[in-house]
């Protein structure tokens, strides 16, 4: 749900024509709100958060402790095609690139994919299946995947490994936050130990993180970064349901977004507060 700040950044940046971009990158929630900014699609992403996403046939914790899934992908991916759907020929006809990061369940390791129309949805919920609180795997070319947030955080290095050398990176966490801790990592691991390597992806988190955030915080010579993180930690958190507090969190990234579109512009790097 903390998705909810970016979604406020991207529809600023889809007012403004901000852009050209070669390339857009992104795990989770982050790459599909990616999916309906390059669809054209304003306000999608907000009316998502607010709507489908509030409701307990999604989230439901009371349901997980029965035996369910906390988050039910499944559910809110048909929901999203019934009611407000995706855009797919146009997020990947688009002339930026989109990417999308997910995380392998047997081998442990970020993989990216650059789906087609007929395959977006699929590699979308691939990359946005919370390990554990959605108790299965999202199944592409004969493997099992879940989660890019887990192996690909923020994968602004994968972008600069891919030529990019002018990067606008969004975030819902404050710039310094080091990720999760060592305990919630072990935790999670020791869950999922029946799982392939992806309980190795989860004692290697906090490292993967902590090095995304100092490429961030400095990036190589050739390669300027607007960084746009919230300048506090965001009301909304992974479960929020409450419509005030997400607004908040939207008019928060909305006010980012504006700063964001005036940093582009000055084509150097700098740190935009949200």
């Amino acid at each position: 749900m903390r998705g909810i700040f970016a979604a406020g950044v991207l529809d600023v940046l889809l007012e403004h024509g901000t852009g050209p971009f070669d390339l857009a990158i992104g795990s989770s929630a982050g790459a599909c709100n990616l999916a309906s900014h390059l669809a054209g699609q304003h306000g999608r992403n907000r009316r998502c958060y607010l709507t489908q996403m509030r409701r307990r046939q999604f989230s439901d914790g009371r349901r997980f402790l029965r035996g369910g899934h906390w988050f039910d992908i499944d559910y809110l991916w048909d929901a999203f095609g019934r009611e407000d759907p995706l855009d797919a020929v146009a997020a990947t006809g688009h002339d930026t690139k989109l990417v999308v990061g997910t995380t392998s369940v047997e081998r442990g390791v970020a993989e990216f994919f650059e789906p087609t129309q007929d395959d977006l949805v699929e590699v979308l919920r691939a990359s946005s299946a919370v390990p554990l609180l959605y108790r299965k795997f999202v199944e592409l070319q004969g493997q099992r995947f879940t989660d890019g947030g887990v192996a690909a955080p923020i994968p602004a290095y994968e972008a600069y490994r891919r030529g990019a050398r002018r990067l606008l990176v969004i975030r819902s966490r404050p710039a310094e936050f080091p990720g999760p801790s060592r305990l919630e990592c072990a935790v999670v691991a020791a869950a999922l130990r029946s799982h392939g390597k992806l309980p190795h992806a989860f004692l290697r988190y906090r490292s993967v993180y902590g090095r995304a955030v100092e490429f961030l915080r400095t990036p190589p010579r050739d390669c300027t970064v607007v960084h746009v993180a919230p300048e506090r930690q965001l009301r909304t958190t992974r479960m929020t349901r409450d419509v005030a507090t997400l607004e908040n969190d939207y008019a928060r990234g909305r006010a980012a977004g504006l700063l964001a579109v005036r940093a582009w512009s000055t084509g150097a790097s700098a740190r935009v507060p949200g």
